[in-house]
């Protein structure tokens, strides 16, 4: 991985007959026995009408259509008109039906049903106990961190490389520690409510000119509605697997888990506030961890939260925070190209990498709004893969390369720059490998959140325009937005699958 530009990436299952898979080669396979064996037996007639047939199975097989083929597309189709008649794309939280027994068990919708929270025992010098997440559905383990990090627009060109290189040193510490399983980052781009101005207004205002306050509150009614702020957090993700034995030394159970998620956590912290650039790493307890899930499903009541927060402390009678069963939606309805979650509606996209590779910083068009109200929410997930792994993908890689160059040359087909680049790359990510660099997979969805009222088809084609601005392909997650958004919007480790069937 450079600095400035990442571009030490390929598909992650390369096919093996001109793209195809193996369950594809053999679906084509059987769909032309009969034309075959009608060959062979000279049935001229049985081979003209199944040949139709034939071309209709390669094309709904082979054929991709928006990054699904087409028999896939027929199956996702149906999957999801069974699940609206069965009534699962729909979902009303228990707080809304008034059937809640604990208001500290999350209540949340979707692939975020199998999520529960546990506080974990006392950790660093503050004696915080960090919220630790359990997914028991992906059998995972997880913690959350709020970070405050500059910004590199205004970075000087040595300033940013060394960011990069922090970067890439971060993934392989992650690698090397053998217990990471997913690294998350999300980056939210919301409107400013004015609710810290507010505040600070109340407590500093004095007696003036009547001209001067109509002039502030005039700027203020102004620029607030048009003003943003970013919001930015790091999930570490730990796997059952990987985890249980040292969990068992460290006294098993819950808090044994933490024990040893608190070791790889402050490797994490420590690279993070070092060349990544990072002023503050706060790792979240569950009250903190319920308001950014309640902010990330309802960006509008941030301002209540603060504003409660900030008289809390003239009145301590004052209730605050959220509690973690009511951190969800109340209600969530999942349709074909947007999820609608109580008074908001989101629109998410996965990105896809450019073939020439992503510089440093590509993503910004993705995090500005278009109007003011408008959340913009963007994760990447970098999924750690170990050293073994690494050198058996791109041994894989490799072979395919050779196999794929040596046909081309046997048929007498020219071999095109794209091709040589692609086998230039594997054998650079091959030498980094013997270096000792580790090998990243990124992948990264954006979420765009307005209110229900608002044309969400419009503004869904804006996100879309914003990443092809910024350089990349979106790709919008038909039939599955509630699970995209789960990915892209609420920071609790929820990643995109890495292949059918996997996460």
């Amino acid at each position: 991985m450079s600095a400035i530009e990442y571009n030490d990436y390929a598909r992650d299952r390369a096919g093996w007959f001109f793209g195809l898979t193996g369950m594809q080669l053999a679906l084509v396979i059987l769909g032309g026995l009969p034309d075959l064996l009608a060959l062979n037996s000279h049935a001229w007639l049985l081979f003209a009408a199944w040949l139709p047939v034939w071309a209709l199975v390669i094309v709904l097989v082979a054929v991709p259509m928006r990054g699904r083929s087409a028999a896939r597309w027929v199956y996702d189709l149906a999957m999801y008109a069974l699940g609206g008649v069965m009534g699962w794309t729909r979902w009303q939280s228990k707080v809304a039906a008034g059937t809640v027994s604990d208001l500290d068990e999350a209540d949340l919708p979707g692939v975020l049903a199998g999520v529960r929270m546990h506080d974990g025992p006392p950790y660093g010098h503050t004696m915080v106990r960090p919220a630790i997440v359990q997914n028991t559905s992906e059998r995972t383990w997880a913690a959350v961190a709020r970070i405050v990090h500059p910004g590199i627009g205004l970075a000087e060109a040595e300033e940013r490389a060394r960011m990069g290189a922090g970067l890439a040193e971060l993934h392989e510490i992650s690698a090397r520690t053998e217990l990471i399983d997913l690294l998350a980052i999300q980056v939210r781009t919301v409107p400013d409510d004015g609710a810290e101005r507010a505040a600070w207004e109340k407590r500093h205002r004095r007696g003036g000119v009547e001209l001067a306050k109509q002039i502030n509150e005039q700027l203020s009614a102004t620029l607030t509605p048009a003003a943003v702020r970013n919001e930015a957090f790091v999930t570490l993700v730990v796997s059952e697997d990987r985890i249980s034995r040292s969990a068992k030394e460290s006294g098993g159970g819950v808090d044994g888990r933490a024990r040893v998620l608190y070791g790889a956590m402050s490797e994490i912290e420590t690279r993070l506030k070092g060349a990544v650039g990072c002023t503050s790493v706060s790792w979240l307890d569950s009250p903190a961890l319920a308001v950014a899930i309640r902010t990330g499903f309802a960006p509008g009541d941030r301002a209540a939260l603060v504003a409660a927060d900030l008289a809390a402390g003239d009145d301590p009678g004052v209730a605050t925070g959220v509690p973690m069963a009511a951190a969800g939606p109340s209600s969530a309805h999942t349709e074909i190209r947007h999820y609608n979650h109580d008074a908001w509606t989101s629109v998410t996209d996965t990105i896809v990498l450019p073939d020439q590779g992503a510089i440093l910083g590509a993503l910004a068009p993705v995090f500005v709004p278009s109007a003011p109200g408008e959340r913009r929410t963007v994760t990447v997930f970098y999924p750690v893969m170990s050293q073994q792994s690494a050198d058996k993908l791109v041994g894989r890689e490799e072979m395919s390369a050779i196999v794929g160059s040596e046909l081309r040359r046997k048929s007498g087909r020219l071999e095109r720059a794209r091709q040589r680049r692609a086998n230039q790359r594997v054998a650079d990510m091959d030498a980094k490998l013997a270096r000792g660099r580790a090998m990243v997979r990124p992948c990264a969805a954006a979420s765009i959140t307005v209110p229900n009222h608002w044309p969400i088809p419009e503004y869904g084609r804006r996100l879309d325009a914003s990443i092809r601005v910024a350089g990349f392909i979106p790709q919008r997650l038909d039939l599955a937005q509630d699970a995209g958004f789960a990915a892209a919007a609420i920071p609790l480790g929820i990643g995109l699958p890495r292949r059918r069937g996997r996460r």
